[in-house]
């Protein structure tokens, strides 16, 4: 692959991580889960807010850093930049595999919009972990 079609699928992915990052600031409205979150413990329900704010934030940065070192990851070369498209690539693929073995199929199956959100995530997140893991390995 040319650094010219990475630097291209960077910059989508990197769009992709900022558009992730202020979606799921919005998460709970969303997806009604106010009365859910109502009924945690104030500890839980703190740490239920800084963990998805702090999400977040990691998504806005991934996107940020990558979209401004794009062509320094699709050279390769750059052992910062490998380390970070590795580290990045992780994230991803972990994500995958909690995707499949940690929320309960109940949430997806049998219902056409939310198994299309499955399989859209799972798709893109493994699209992008591939992505990462072509740079850090150049």
């Amino acid at each position: 692959m040319n650094d010219t079609v990475l630097i291209i699928l960077l910059r989508a992915a990197a769009a992709g991580h900022i558009a992730v990052a202020l979606l799921s600031t919005q998460l709970t409205r969303l997806l009604h889960w106010e009365e859910d979150i109502a009924r945690m413990s104030l500890l839980v329900r703190e740490v239920f807010k800084i963990h998805g704010w702090f999400i977040a934030l990691t998504l806005m940065l991934f996107g940020i850093l990558t979209w401004r070192f794009a062509p320094v990851m699709a050279a390769g070369g750059n052992e910062v930049a490998a380390w970070l498209a590795g580290g990045i690539a992780v994230f991803w693929g972990v994500r995958v595999v909690m995707q499949w073995t940690h929320y309960s199929r109940g949430h997806w199956r049998g219902k056409l919009r939310e198994t299309a959100v499955h399989w859209t995530l799972t798709v893109v997140y493994s699209a992008w972990s591939c992505l990462y893991a072509v740079c850090a390995l150049r």
